[in-house]
């Protein structure tokens, strides 16, 4: 799934195309991808200018000059990029945005057909059953603000990382490498890590997840940009995905297990309880 460094590049490529374009047409291939009980809400759009684009944890907002909101959740494999009108496109390609005067659209493409489009009045958008729930973004917290997420919570840390109620974007791709960033074990329990350590958490939030950004993002599978592009993360990850593996600080061997039901990646010496 793609998580916030993956979404938070999509909005930046596509702020770049698309602010100020003017829809002329919008066209649903895939009705259920669509949430909108009603079909006219889409026709709205029409005639209005993309006035914003911008990311809530994983999902991705484009606000419309006549205050309505499009919410763009990818799931799994969904694609959200921008492409030339006569590009082809093919069965897994379900919603497309068409402008005036230009020679490229937006489309959504995903082979799962687990994502999803609502439109929403933007001042309502954050009190939809999609976005209320979120936690903080945790790019936007201060070291006091994090410490406060985990106050008086008790699970496992990677748990709580996955947690979106607790901050929003983490996925299990970057609570791996965060939590090896920080040398901290998965398995610890939050109640027991006093401000050191979670604040070497905090730091190490903020550098892979902007170092994952800086680099576009992972692509493991089905993960593209808003130019269609895949990221280049994945050629940095240090843990995630790398069973087997020399831990690339220590030499020990990295060891997959599972937290809550997660697969996880970690270095046993280098992530000691």
């Amino acid at each position: 799934m793609p998580e916030l460094p993956e979404v938070e590049t999509i909005v930046r490529c596509l702020r770049r195309r698309l602010i100020g374009l003017e829809v002329e047409n919008v066209r649903v291939v895939f009705r259920a991808v669509v949430r909108n009980r009603k079909a006219s809400f889409l026709k709205r759009l029409i005639g209005q200018e993309i006035v914003g684009l911008r990311r809530r944890g994983k999902m991705a907002l484009l606000d419309f000059s006549g205050g309505l909101t499009l919410i763009v959740h990818l799931k799994m494999t969904g694609q959200l990029f921008c492409c030339g009108c006569g590009a082809p496109f093919d069965k897994h390609t379900h919603f497309i945005i068409s402008f005036r005067n230009t020679p490229h659209e937006l489309r959504f493409r995903d082979v799962r057909k687990f994502g999803f489009i609502l439109g929403v009045r933007t001042a309502e958008a954050e009190r939809t059953r999609e976005l209320s729930g979120l936690g903080p973004d945790p790019l936007a917290l201060d070291i006091p603000s994090f410490l406060d997420r985990f106050r008086g919570r008790r699970g496992r840390l990677k748990s709580l990382l996955l947690n979106q109620r607790v901050i929003a974007g983490v996925g299990n791709i970057y609570a791996d490498e965060i939590l090896f960033e920080a040398g901290l074990d998965p398995r610890a329990e939050v109640s027991g890590l006093g401000r050191q350590r979670l604040g070497r958490l905090w730091t190490a939030v903020r550098t892979v997840l902007n170092e994952a950004i800086t680099f576009k993002g992972t692509t493991v599978r089905d993960y593209r940009d808003g130019e269609g592009l895949e990221g280049l993360f994945q050629n940095r990850l240090r843990v995630y995905g790398r069973e087997g593996e020399p831990c690339p600080r220590c030499g020990a061997v990295i060891k997959r297990i599972r937290v809550s039901g997660r697969s996880t990646h970690f270095c046993p010496r280098c992530q000691r309880r």
